[in-house]
């Protein structure tokens, strides 16, 4: 689903949509206090032609010609409450996987959360060393040492570069990387999908964990927080130089990472992996802005 422009008045942009909806365009339209009503087409391959009949409709707004559509609107009341009637006695996936935001809950998302809560109560249940030398980037000794060639992987256990983030330490760290994944990973699934989040999950893991090991000397860290600053990140930037595809943070939202970013910085919270947070938020702000030229 695309954005493809903005009326100033409910009245228009329902009118509108309901004339879309006649030429054979699925459509729905939102209120954006900033900017009035967005009109946002379902199929992408439809997206230049609703785009120009919303040019010709800005030109001339009075012409008879979508007055003509009045009937439209109970046409389309009349399917969407059909559509409403069929999902109720459908237990599709939106159904089971209940809206926690205005996004939902991605599938994808949920997936992520369920494996970062086992693998706590995991640790929490006495295994906590089985769970940290199974899951961490490589072993390591009781003070810290380890093994920079990373030999694990090495001899083929490639699942050691994602592993860590799955790793947690306390309630609170799991529940604020938990929150945070739940929001920035379900609205990416909604607005584009679950492979393209799963790429950024990947890509975005494997790259803060290595350079954590290598840049904060350590191999005893865990954590969501490097792929939560890279969808952050992504979200930011993409949505910030292409606002159609439907990615946006408030500004505060950005502005409360970037101090909590600060913060970790200063050690006033203990020992953070700052350099996953700083590598997570570098991957997704140029993966968003790059990705974001396709739309210019």
């Amino acid at each position: 689903m695309r954005l493809i422009g903005h009326l100033a008045t409910e009245s228009a942009a329902r009118a509108f949509g309901d004339y879309l909806y006649v030429q054979g365009i699925e459509n729905r339209v939102e209120s954006q206090p900033s900017d009035g009503w967005a009109i946002w087409v379902h199929d992408e391959d439809k997206l230049e032609g609703a785009a120009k009949l919303l040019q010709d409709y800005q030109r001339n707004p009075t012409d008879p010609k979508y007055r003509a559509q009045s009937d439209a609107a109970g046409l389309r009341a009349k399917k969407e409450k059909s559509d409403a009637a069929y999902r109720q006695r459908l237990q599709t996936r939106r159904y089971l996987f209940r809206p926690l935001t205005a996004y939902g809950f991605g599938p994808l998302t949920f997936g992520l959360i369920v494996i970062s809560v086992g693998v706590f109560l995991w640790m929490r249940s006495g295994s906590n060393g089985q769970a940290l030398m199974a899951l961490s980037i490589t072993q390591f000794g009781l003070g810290g040492s380890f093994n920079a060639s990373l030999p694990e992987i090495r001899n083929g256990e490639i699942w050691r570069l994602i592993t860590p983030i799955f790793l947690h330490f306390s309630v609170l760290h799991i529940l604020f990387n938990m929150l945070w994944l739940r929001d920035l990973g379900s609205m990416i699934e909604a607005r584009q999908s679950s492979l393209v989040l799963l790429a950024l999950v990947m890509v975005s893991a494997a790259i803060s964990n290595v350079a954590e090991f290598y840049i904060g000397h350590t191999a005893a860290f865990g954590g969501m927080s490097g792929v939560v600053y890279a969808l952050l990140g992504y979200i930011w930037l993409r949505g910030k130089f292409d606002p159609g595809s439907g990615l946006y943070l408030h500004p505060s939202t950005v502005t409360m990472m970037i101090v909590w970013f600060v913060v970790c910085l200063t050690g006033l919270l203990g020992p953070i992996a700052n350099t996953a947070h700083a590598a997570g938020l570098v991957i997704g702000a140029g993966w968003g802005y790059l990705s974001s030229l396709h739309y210019r």
